[in-house]
């Protein structure tokens, strides 16, 4: 586990330094935006259309994979809006809750390193668990808030949902980069070279834009942002091994991906979903600044235990 802390310490130590950097003010909370703007609509969607455009859709796509992985997180996700549920909590905090304990910071954190810790091999699992999450779970929760908002869950919700996942850069990245691919068409030698000096932009950009976003993090509701925090390091690994590993097996390697990818800390999009919505902004940022910071041990305790398996 030493030897896998080692590897992973680099990363958080990024993370450490745009915490460091917004915490003293030296990077104002204007130029963390900007930069995670840049990062997100740019260098990290530059790096996730060139893997999924190199990548064969059987290298990305594998169906009891996908069953595995959504049979986790939808067990994390449930538990966590029953455990909502039984304090009383109405159906959209629920959600929100469930967001927190099921959905990894697979984007920004998971992309390049688990790319890096585990090998190349690992991109194409990684992209299908990233999509997963953008386009089922994400779906989900807009589909709970509108609903127990009195929306009418009809064509217009679809819609809603619709033009929320096209307006995400990262699944418009990777649907071209699929459409790409499936057109057999190789791609060109100079636009990869482009892809690939954005795209390399987003490892270290994206890892200082997650410390100098925690810096703005509150620590309030720690009791119910804990829990969170356990369901999403612990249950949520933990139920996806028994998706990957007993329910649906798969090789041990992608397995390996699936359950690492699972104890990645709180997704930052869930915050901005929280306040897109108003429902508990403050318990997800709390949620995310704790999950993080346990992570620095318990990821590498995951990657460590599944990859010697």
């Amino acid at each position: 586990m030493f030897d896998v802390f080692l590897k992973t310490l680099p990363f958080f130590a990024l993370i450490g330094v745009g915490y460091g950097a917004a915490k003293s003010r030296f990077f104002p909370p204007e130029a963390t935006a900007h930069l995670t703007k840049f990062v997100f609509y740019f260098a990290l969607s530059a790096m996730l259309l060139r893997f999924s455009a190199n990548l064969s859709f059987s290298d990305i796509f594998e169906p009891r994979l996908a069953a595995g992985y959504l049979w986790g997180t939808a067990v994390t996700y449930g538990i966590a809006m029953a455990v909502a549920f039984l304090r009383r909590t109405d159906a959209s905090t629920a959600a929100i809750e469930a967001q927190c304990a099921a959905i990894g910071n697979t984007g920004f954190l998971g992309v390049p390193m688990l790319a890096l810790l585990l090998g190349q091999e690992a991109i194409g699992p990684i992209i299908l668990i990233l999509s997963i999450d953008l386009v089922v779970f994400s779906s989900l929760l807009t589909i709970i808030v509108v609903g127990a908002r009195g929306g009418q869950v009809g064509l217009r919700l679809l819609r809603t949902v619709g033009l929320g996942l096209l307006a995400n850069p990262m699944i418009v990245a990777i649907a071209f980069g699929l459409g790409i691919s499936a057109s057999g068409l190789p791609v060109p030698e100079v636009a990869n070279a482009f892809l690939e000096t954005l795209g390399n932009a987003a490892t270290p950009g994206a890892l200082f834009a997650i410390g100098a976003s925690l810096a703005t993090k509150s620590a309030e509701r720690l009791e119910i942002a804990a829990w969170l925090s356990f369901a999403k390091l612990i249950l949520h690994p933990a139920f996806v091994a028994a998706g990957v590993y007993l329910f649906f097996p798969v090789d041990a390697y992608r397995a390996s991906v699936a359950v690492s990818a699972a104890a990645l800390p709180v997704a930052g999009n869930v915050f901005i979903l929280a306040q897109h919505y108003g429902v508990a902004p403050q318990r997800v940022s709390a949620s995310i600044l704790i999950s993080t910071t346990f992570s620095i041990l318990t990821v590498s305790a995951v990657i460590a235990t599944v990859a010697t398996n």
